[in-house]
């Protein structure tokens, strides 16, 4: 059987914290991805991820020894709504591992089946948001962004129903930790002090080892959240359902569903169907990451001594939150225009930039990666006003420019209707589309070729994908 090198933690906490629950064998598991230089990272043989047990391990057919399976209970805000009860009504919690560089991290099986945290729902995923996530989580790590992983994937030989009759799919997602800001909601707002000290101390010893207690732990998850959320501006990223259950309190990007990058530049962009009034639009997500880390501060309250000072405490740390986020966003996009230092002064030249791309409409990842380049110009329709503007950054940038920029603004990155181009020839069970993304994707500052060119195309017209959904 495939070794794990499983080294649970979050099983021993209160029972009240998770449900022991197996996954629910599939009819006939097959490999479609599997991530062998992750597995290494795990300590795991990178053959056993492409052995013929593997399929039976990702499916939850085969349960490896030393794993502790269970569904965590969680609550949460979604989409400002309170939630009081949700938890992981279509994964399983394998295991922990402590991986060759030192890092903890969760292995959880998605899609695999109901739970007592299913609502009624039948805890299983179709292929297409398991091909999302897969290809989506490796290319935002590619990109250096904080992120969940994908393990492997594979097709369960059984069909699940949503509109439609559609292949069903697990992925193997790995984190450094499951647990969310509405993990930390539940026990608050239940009174369970016990549960919520023993769930803080977790945290703390697992991702915050220098934390003094709970007020110091709320200054470090903002500060690494303000980063987080620079970054996916950086890339147009759009999470889309930016909901306190899909928050995680390691400051990992975790649940790619109705997930989208921009194409054409609006900064009111918004992808998701579920998100009918904007609330997660892509110029709303810094305020929205403070709007969640107040909740966050909320939930951490009642363990402090002294309520008043507590609240005048934790509400001074979150307004801190948007000079974090302002001074990373400054960083990321800094680099993005080749500034090696990147000073306050700089933003207006990055705002005039963001504002001449709304206008004319172009290309996010395009217009910076051509940026030193002779066609740039052409992402515009004013190119006057893009010449006046690069007239003032050409007396600004670094003279190490280009290399600065070259590892800032990646040539390719998951465009929206590539996706769904693999996402339609994997439901005829064509994964060559799958794999050839995948590859372009985890290689994203490579200089293009003729084989990874179309990659970086923008959409037509009527390539363009205008709502992405959650799959569930």
């Amino acid at each position: 059987m495939m070794h794990i090198p499983f080294d649970n933690s979050y099983a021993k906490l209160p029972p009240q914290m998770f449900t022991a629950q197996l996954p629910t064998p599939v009819e006939a598991p097959k490999l479609i991805a599997a991530n062998a230089e992750l597995a290494a990272i795990l300590g795991i043989d990178p053959a056993d991820v492409t052995g013929p047990e593997a399929a039976q391990v990702f499916a939850g057919n085969h349960i490896p020894n030393g794993a502790a399976p269970l569904a965590q209970v969680y609550a949460g805000h979604q989409f400002g709504n309170w939630n009081p009860r949700l938890g992981d009504g279509r994964a399983v919690l394998l295991g922990e591992v402590i991986g060759t560089d030192g890092v903890r991290r969760d292995i959880q099986l998605k899609g695999s089946g109901p739970t007592p945290y299913s609502r009624s729902g039948d805890g299983r995923a179709w292929l297409g948001p398991v091909m999302r996530e897969y290809l989506v989580s490796e290319a935002m790590h590619a990109m250096g962004v904080p992120t969940t992983r994908a393990l492997a994937a594979v097709t369960t030989g059984e069909d699940v129903y949503r509109e439609e009759r559609l292949p069903g799919a697990v992925i193997a997602r790995v984190a450094q930790s499951h647990i969310r800001v509405g993990t930390f909601q539940f026990f608050a707002s239940r009174g369970d002090l016990a549960a919520l000290h023993a769930l803080t101390d977790h945290v703390i010893a697992r991702h915050y080892p220098d934390a003094n207690g709970p007020a110091e732990l709320l200054d470090m998850v903002i500060a690494r959240y303000a980063k987080l959320i620079a970054k996916w501006m950086g890339l147009g990223f759009i999470h889309g359902v930016m909901n306190t259950d899909n928050v995680s309190i390691a400051g990992e990007t975790i649940d790619y569903g109705p997930c989208a990058f921009i194409d054409d530049f609006h900064p009111d962009s918004v992808f998701s169907a579920i998100d009918q009034y904007g609330r997660y639009a892509y110029a709303n997500q810094p305020g929205i990451g403070a709007w969640n880390m107040a909740q966050f501060a909320t939930a951490l309250i009642p363990l402090m001594p002294d309520r008043d000072q507590a609240i005048a405490d934790f509400t001074a740390a979150v307004h801190r939150m948007p000079a974090l986020f302002e001074a990373e966003w400054l960083a990321v996009f800094g680099a993005k225009l080749g500034l090696a230092n990147p000073r306050e002064d700089d933003r207006k030249l990055i705002t005039d930039l963001l504002d001449l791309m709304a206008k004319d409409g172009a290309d996010f990842t395009n217009t910076f990666a051509s940026l030193d380049t002779d066609t740039a110009r052409d992402q515009f329709l004013n190119r006057d006003a893009f010449d006046a503007w690069a007239e003032h950054w050409s007396l600004r940038k670094s003279d190490s420019a280009a290399a600065i920029m070259t590892q800032a603004n990646p040539q390719i990155i998951p465009r929206n209707h590539r996706i769904e181009e693999v996402i339609v020839a994997g439901k005829t069970g064509d994964m060559a589309p799958f794999h050839a993304l995948l590859a372009a994707v985890t290689d994203p500052y490579a200089s293009l070729t003729e084989a990874t060119a179309p990659f970086a195309r923008a959409p037509s017209k009527n390539e363009q994908v205008t709502r992405t959904f959650c799959g569930t």
